[in-house]
């Protein structure tokens, strides 16, 4: 598709001919992986790009019918890797990205490599015996808050989800990266992302995994790690010492010597750092 550059507002580096294609998080862009993405230029063909509504992308694209379930982002993820011959790519997908790579990799899967994940939930709400971290009226709280006061929510959950306290810069771009989304769009996309429960796709994906979890992470526990580690076939883990949901701006060295082990060794067994 010619118009996917300016859609998802695209940007290419490397000097490698196997594609990495980096996919941001809830309420972020493409910038929050500029101190990860710049280690694969070397070896890869390197995509950034952000999501409808996030960034710079097309905002005049969004669709909320399309958007209104993961898929559609899958969808987008599809579009890109097509529209710019991205064969046989390397997804890194942060948070609710892991999701939307797997729905991906289950549409199309001969498109990716492996899939690389870090912080991923399959699903946030508790349904004993599973934990996923938050009860529903949690859940809808946190939408509710968002709707009525979407500045005093960014304020309150970005060191939340930092979890780096020593560090305020940290949760001080993460709160401006929120600010910086359209608040309606952000709003819809949280309550597809904490509403989704995705945990009976897992067991149909094909394609290789790096799952990566985070210490004392408050968004996606280590329990949802577990769980993943559990169903998700053909997967590896990785504990990272890295502590809080946003690895790739607190802990960027590890993170990426992370990655770059997986991609140099393929596939393993679970581990720890």
């Amino acid at each position: 598709m010619s118009d996917v550059r300016a859609r998802f507002n695209v940007t290419e580096s490397g000097r490698g001919r196997r594609p990495v294609v980096f996919a941001h998080g809830f309420g972020c862009d493409q910038t929050m992986w500029r101190e990860v993405a710049p280690a694969f230029e070397a070896g890869h063909r390197v995509v950034l790009f952000d999501f409808i509504g996030a960034g710079d992308s097309d905002t005049s694209a969004y669709d909320a019918e399309r958007y209104a379930s993961l898929q559609g982002y899958a969808d987008d993820v599809l579009d890109l890797c097509r529209g710019l011959d991205l064969d046989d790519a390397v997804f890194v997908g942060h948070s609710v990205s892991a999701m939307i790579g797997v729905l991906a990799s289950l549409q199309d899967p001969d498109q990716f490599r492996s899939l690389v994940l870090i912080g991923p939930s399959p699903c946030y709400i508790n349904d004993p015996p599973y934990e996923g971290g938050f009860e529903r009226a949690d859940i809808e709280g946190l939408l509710s808050m968002m709707e009525k006061n979407y500045g005093g929510w960014a304020q309150a959950m970005a060191p939340v989800i930092m979890k780096n306290p020593d560090r305020p810069a940290l949760a001080a771009e993460l709160e401006e990266r929120f600010c910086a989304t359209d608040p309606d769009i952000a709003r819809d996309f949280a309550a597809v992302t904490f509403l989704s429960d995705n945990r009976d796709d897992l067991d149909r994906v094909t394609v290789p995994s790096l799952i990566l979890q985070c210490s004392n992470d408050a968004i996606a526990p280590d329990s949802v790690g577990q769980y993943l580690r559990d169903h998700l076939p053909h997967s590896t883990f990785r504990k990272l010492r890295a502590s809080g949901h946003c690895p790739h701006l607190s802990h960027p060295e590890e993170t990426t010597a992370a990655i770059q082990d997986y991609l140099a060794t393929g596939p393993g067994t679970s581990w720890r750092a």
